[in-house]
């Protein structure tokens, strides 16, 4: 029922312009020219379906998605980051993306402007633009080249559609033996939009607050994480509420976000050496508006290099659980009901590291759920259900540089 369009707003160009110069300015007035270092990465993709019913998004941030039609909105990005070594303690990054974006368009947005501080070796301390890191590999989602597959598995990472905060984050690491343990603990302010049909979910300014511990041994890396995010604005939906529901206050009470906390809790697990590489993710989320369900989801993936070829395989699942709706009215379940997702996915692909910094993937998704899965996607069929059958073939050409 909320699954959409919106418009943009000025401060991600703004800040994003102003970061930039003030890097190239810094740069120029460097000595060093080793100090200042440009770095990019980018996706061309094509995806496609085997489903009209509704449309494939990649997370929750994209207004809209591909059907059976090849697209190639839902996974293309460009990045540029630049870093300058202000002195061997100090130093500046700043990252800009070019994606489809909330509102529909591809502008320019910084996803990381920030300081980094290192007083020890084992300290570091980072003030400014942050990217989140809920779950393991969460920062890097826009990243393909750092992926194995031609995206995060999106029953693990829907849920997510915030990429960073204006705070500040404290991470610190000691060696025991052969293994290593670090620790990082954030705070900020979420600078997103959330689309829903043709209106957005303002969370800017919305508190965000988490913690990890990370264990590394030879191959294994091992990470619990706890986050946690405070809604600083109701959904978008009092003129709806107003309409079909005879006490629009109550209903609205009810179906209140604003200052409702969700919980984020996850455990990571990979393996990687030599030709092998394995991972385990699962997670718990727990919300505290009567707008959405807790769920709890996860995915299995392994894959094994042959020569410049890596061939993979997964499964990916997601189940939330359904509110007790007796007694409701009808407009508050069918809110609700947009909240339900109850499926699995199974991941077939390749990877070719055709040359150094390039790669290109093919991955087919067989999704399988049940019809009331309606959830992850966008423009659901106006009786809310669907086959709950839904094939995904992607393409995609990554490079770093």
């Amino acid at each position: 029922m909320l699954k959409g369009r919106g418009s943009g707003g000025t401060f991600g160009r703004w800040l994003a312009a102003c970061c930039l110069l003030a890097l190239s300015s810094l740069a120029v007035a460097s000595d060093d020219a080793q100090a200042f270092t440009l770095q990019g990465f980018g996706t061309v993709g094509m995806a496609r379906t085997t489903n009209d019913q509704l449309e494939f998004v990649r997370d929750l941030s994209q207004p809209g998605g591909i059907r059976k039609h090849w697209d190639g909105r839902n996974d293309s990005v460009f990045g540029l980051q630049g870093a300058w070594q202000i002195d061997p303690r100090l130093s500046a990054v700043v990252q800009a993306t070019a994606k489809y974006r909330y509102d529909h368009t591809y502008n320019p947005e910084v996803a990381w402007a920030y300081l980094r501080y290192e007083p020890t070796p084992s300290a570091t301390l980072r003030l400014g633009r942050l990217g989140t890191d809920f779950f393991m590999m969460a920062d890097s989602r826009w990243v393909g080249y750092s992926y194995l597959t031609v995206r995060p598995p999106g029953d693990y990472f829907w849920y997510l559609p915030f990429y960073s905060i204006n705070g500040g984050d404290a991470a610190y690491a000691w060696s025991l033996g052969e293994s290593l343990v670090r620790v990082k603990a954030f705070y900020g302010l979420s600078n997103g939009q959330i689309p829903l049909a043709d209106r957005q979910w303002d969370i800017n300014g919305s508190p965000m607050t988490g913690a990890s511990v990370e264990y590394q041994y030879a191959a294994w890396q091992i990470r619990a994480s706890y986050a946690n995010i405070t809604f600083k604005n109701d959904l978008p939906i009092g003129d709806i509420l107003q309409t079909y529901s005879p006490d629009p206050a109550a209903s609205s009470r009810y179906l209140a976000t604003r200052d409702r906390r969700s919980d984020y809790y996850s455990l990571g697990v990979v393996y990687d050496q030599g030709p092998l590489q394995v991972q385990l993710m699962l997670n718990r989320i727990e919300q505290g508006s009567n707008s959405f369900e807790s769920s709890e989801g996860g995915y299995v993936l392994a894959g094994y290099r042959i020569g410049e070829v890596k061939p993979y395989l997964g499964y990916s699942w997601i189940r939330s659980a359904q509110r007790n709706t007796a007694g409701r009215q009808v407009i508050e379940t069918r809110i609700m009901a947009d909240a339900h997702v109850d499926q699995a996915t199974r991941i077939v692909g390749v990877r070719w590291d055709l040359a150094r910094n390039m790669a290109l993937k093919a991955q087919w998704d067989a999704v399988r759920g049940e019809a009331t899965s309606i959830f992850p996607y966008r423009n659901d069929p106006a009786n809310g259900l669907w086959s709950g059958r839904m094939d995904v073939y992607t393409v995609t050409f990554d490079f770093v540089f």
